[in-house]
């Protein structure tokens, strides 16, 4: 069974997850925590919990999914695992936040990229493991991650509940988003429970009737 932890970080109100398993082992998935209390908490869950981290794992290169990746560093030993596509953006979060002109300051040093996933490739901890699908579109190199044992996907920005992430972006594309829906989120069991980048989780049933974005 899975255990998911969800901390709602920063000002852009992003959905950081912590994952562990009866073993005790833990995925951290998009940790966007900016502020000092914000890394605190995350922190403190998993050591008063005895958590043991395998994995620091992004679903894409925004600044907001990735500003507490050095705090997970310093305290794991964890570098970020993100798509080879994206591996350019998570490289300068500070310059992504000028570009964006909201006023964040992020002054700290970015650790460097621990491994590049690919497209299928599969994360294992615990007793559990989770498939990368690459999902473009939102960005380059967006991905979501399914636990198919758990009927469980993290769906970053690629999928909201009743919605879907933006495209305007450098890199964004709408046509790759919306194969990305059809071709990827849609194949996938319906009674899977998705847990977005922002906002409230979903059940894929509920968005393959209701969600406007899916024909």
């Amino acid at each position: 069974m899975l255990n998911i932890k969800t901390f709602e970080v920063n000002p852009l109100q992003e959905n950081c997850y912590v994952v562990s398993d009866d073993t005790n082992d833990c995925i951290i998935i998009d940790c966007g925590a900016l502020y000092e209390e914000e890394r605190h908490a995350i922190i403190n869950y998993i050591k008063s919990n005895n958590l043991s981290p395998t994995h620091l794992l992004a679903t894409h290169g925004h600044f907001d999914h990735n500003f507490g990746n050095d705090t997970i560093f310093e305290a794991f030993g964890l570098k970020p695992e993100i798509h080879a596509d994206d591996a350019p953006l998570i490289a300068d979060i500070a310059q992504q936040c000028n570009m964006m002109g909201m006023g964040l300051e992020y002054n700290r040093t970015t650790p460097p990229v621990g491994h590049l996933l690919s497209d299928g490739e599969i994360i294992t901890f615990g007793t559990h493991s989770l498939k990368v699908i690459h999902t473009p579109g939102h960005s380059q190199g967006g991905v979501v991650f399914y636990c198919k044992e758990e009927k469980t996907l993290f769906t970053g920005d690629t999928l909201f509940r009743m919605s879907v992430g933006r495209t305007d972006l450098p890199g964004g594309s709408w046509s790759e988003l919306m194969d990305s829906l059809e071709e990827k989120i849609a194949k996938l069991p319906s009674e899977t429970v998705a847990y977005p980048g922002h906002g409230p989780k979903t059940l894929l049933h509920e968005e393959f009737r209701m969600n406007p974005y899916f024909n």
